[in-house]
């Protein structure tokens, strides 16, 4: 395995350099996902039935709190990237722990949300716009929670063997996904909450 030094270390290697560009045609695959259902959220937004709106569900609170959480582990992962490329193993787990525990914190929240919702009786089998509205939350909630599994997966390895080609490769990749998630959840934070208070 050749290592060109003169490159930062996640792209130090080919495969190295491969996997990333492998992921990013990953994260666009990912793209027609959630812009599906982003459109059929916003085709069923009004489609009520029986059921409540957005407007008598929605509480701004958690979702400022959520979006707070989830936004600033996006700077922390940059940090912990950051502290790679300079070869610092702790301040790197450090920065990595402290983004997965908002991200454990925004999973903690939005499981709080939908039982919330269930009490109040709006439930997946309510009406068109909850169905749509629990998909998508849903589907970028699990993401968030299997990026917490992974994120922890790669500190357990930084931890056993320390910053090389392979563990910043997959720190770099993890942090491009969380990234993604941050993203997303600004989409729905505007399109979906804010909107649906409005």
């Amino acid at each position: 395995m050749k290592i060109d030094a003169s490159k930062p270390l996640e792209y130090s290697t080919e495969e190295n350099s491969n996997k990333i560009f492998g992921f990013w045609v990953f994260l666009g695959a990912e793209i027609p996902l959630f812009a599906t259902l982003f459109t059929v959220y916003l085709v069923m937004v009004n489609r009520f039935a029986s059921g409540p709106s957005g407007s008598e569900i929605f509480e701004i609170g958690p979702v400022l709190v959520e979006t707070f959480l989830l936004l600033s582990s996006s700077f922390t992962i940059g940090l912990a990237i950051h502290a790679m490329r300079h070869g610092y193993k702790k301040a790197m787990m450090v920065f990595m722990a402290i983004t997965l525990l908002m991200g454990l914190g925004f999973i903690g929240i939005e499981i709080d949300e939908f039982f919330t919702y269930v009490h109040e009786g709006a439930t997946l089998q309510t009406s068109g716009f909850l169905s749509s509205l629990f998909v998508l939350l849903g589907t970028h909630g699990a993401h968030v929670s299997f990026g917490f599994l992974w994120g922890a997966g790669i500190m357990i390895q930084l931890w056993r063997h320390g910053i090389t080609p392979a563990t910043a490769n997959k720190a770099f990749i993890f942090s491009l996904f969380w990234h993604f998630l941050d993203v997303v959840w600004i989409f729905i934070f505007s399109f979906v909450y804010l909107k649906g208070l409005m």
